[in-house]
């Protein structure tokens, strides 16, 4: 089955799911009266809702095409990172949760100055605000560029593309809040995963059941063993699992998409539900894209007049999804797989944007305040700061290309950057009673130089491949930060603390 890609209906029901997140925006925009319901929705959301939003929200775009184009093209290991789950929940809801939910705050690092100041607190606010800005900036411009395949337009079309999804997101991100962000969350996420399942079952359907299933390792898979004594290995399943336990859990720890949405429920017990039901839809939703990567690559194997000659399933293993999409799906079902990759991506960005905007008011705005501010003008004033948000995203994503790799690789090497490093800060805030500021700061920058280090070892050696795999970057940064951290507050203790 060939298609010629999107056709009217295909176009209507895209149009439709974009209709409607931007009337939900306009929907609760009427009630936003203060910044406390605008950022976490009064405090009292279902932990369902919030469960769901957490997953939609650290998905995005990049793990929707990403996650069936490296099963497909570099192997299945990555899948054994579900294991790392029950420890991740027994962490994040018994550890964590429980002590961050103290105190009730908008913006995460507010936690932080109480113990180490206010140059911690900026510093972790700054950072939070780099991290989120390029992650935004990669996962819009994946989009775009999955766009162009489905829509059969060349890569020229991606900033036009970019600007359009961008100004949907950031539209009813900016008018209805936290609330809106969520409710449409729980929309994305039927959708993202809807459009899985059917790729699957049309699959399925051509094939005439499950053939597509492999049943022994592929020849355009990479060697992918249990453990190596090599850290250039790009794959182990060891490092998958422990890469995806210490980013979860510094993701849970350390970043204000994470910890508002916990703030936004009633209590810790509901924080505690929310970040099970994640957990679990995450898994779902996880594997079922794990196995539509199966599907299209027995698909394409036994199809292979399918795909242009100069199209090779391990080196295009990231276009293989789009292309899918937009040339062996029937009308209709295109149409909804397409919305629900937007929806990955729209998803994203709404959380993003949401979340930068409370920790701007918060840690700048309000906290260098000369004088009070009203809650119409915090409101007002946060729709602003989102749509100066989202126009850099959308500036930021054309310098997306000078990262090499697949997206699992080029995520690895910037978004997840410092995502360590900011939870670090809050480890020895909230855990390390000894910590010093000094200690803190030494301890952060040391642990960022060597996550960097790590991610462009291949650049900065000269070498063709990276002598060490990008799933070491979290691992190598959280031993280095822990320990210099450590030990500088020991060498340099605060001076209330030696008086």
């Amino acid at each position: 089955m060939l298609s010629e890609g999107l056709v009217l209906i295909d176009w209507v029901i895209i149009a439709l799911y974009a209709g409607l997140t931007l009337f939900l925006g306009w929907h609760f925009g009427r009630r936003q009266k203060s910044t406390s319901e605008y950022f976490m929705g009064s405090g009292h959301m279902s932990p369902v809702l919030i469960g769901v939003s957490l997953f939609a929200s650290l998905l995005s775009t990049i793990s929707y095409l990403s996650l069936p184009g490296e099963i497909l093209g570099k192997g299945p290991v990555y899948l054994t990172n579900y294991l790392a789950y029950p420890l991740i929940y027994l962490i994040v809801g018994f550890v964590l949760i429980p002590v961050y939910m103290r105190t009730r705050v908008t913006s995460a690092y507010e936690l932080l100055e109480a113990k180490l100041g206010v140059s911690v607190r900026l510093l972790g606010a700054s950072m939070f605000l780099l991290l989120r800005l390029v992650w935004m900036s990669l996962l819009i411009y994946a989009a775009a560029r999955a766009f162009t395949y489905i829509i059969n337009v060349d890569e020229s079309w991606i900033p036009l593309i970019v600007a359009a999804i961008g100004a949907i997101s950031l539209t009813y991100a900016a008018l209805g809040g936290l609330r809106a962000v969520v409710v449409t969350d729980m929309m994305q996420t039927i959708l993202l995963y809807g459009g899985a399942v059917l790729v699957i079952a049309i699959v399925s359907i051509e094939m005439g059941g499950f053939g597509w299933m492999p049943t022994e390792w592929q020849s355009n898979w990479d060697t992918q063993p249990i453990f190596s004594l090599d850290p250039g290995v790009r794959v182990t399943m060891v490092g998958t699992v422990l890469s995806i336990l210490i980013w979860f859990v510094a993701t849970s720890g350390g970043d204000q998409v994470s910890i508002q949405r916990f703030m936004a429920t009633g209590d810790a017990v509901a924080a505690r539900k929310a970040i099970g039901l994640q957990l679990i839809v995450a898994m779902v939703v996880g594997i079922t894209l794990g196995f539509a990567g199966f599907a299209m690559l027995g698909y394409f194997q036994a199809n292979p007049e399918l795909l242009p000659a100069e199209f090779l399933l391990k080196d295009n293993a990231d276009d293989v999804f789009p292309r899918f999409i937009a040339f062996h799906l029937p009308p209709v079902v295109s149409g909804l797989v397409v919305s629900g990759m937007l929806a990955a991506a729209m998803s994203s960005i709404d959380s993003g944007i949401n979340s930068i905007t409370a920790v701007v008011t918060t840690d700048f705005v309000d906290r260098f305040s000369k004088g009070p501010i009203s809650e119409n003008r915090h409101v007002r004033l946060a729709k602003w700061i989102a749509v100066v948000v989202g126009v850099i995203v959308v500036l930021g994503s054309s310098a997306v290309t000078i990262v090499p790799g697949n997206i699992t690789a080029v995520a690895g090497k910037t978004v997840n950057l410092l995502t360590v490093p900011i939870f670090g800060l809050f480890f020895f805030a909230l855990f390390v009673e000894r910590a010093s500021t000094k200690g803190v700061w030494i301890g952060c920058l040391s642990g960022t130089a060597v996550a960097a280090a790590v991610a462009f070892s291949g650049p900065l050696t000269g070498a063709e491949t990276d002598p060490i795999s990008f799933q070491w970057i979290g691992p190598a940064a959280l031993v280095v930060n822990v320990v210099v951290g450590w030990v500088a507050s020991l060498l340099l203790p605060d001076k209330e603390r030696t008086d």
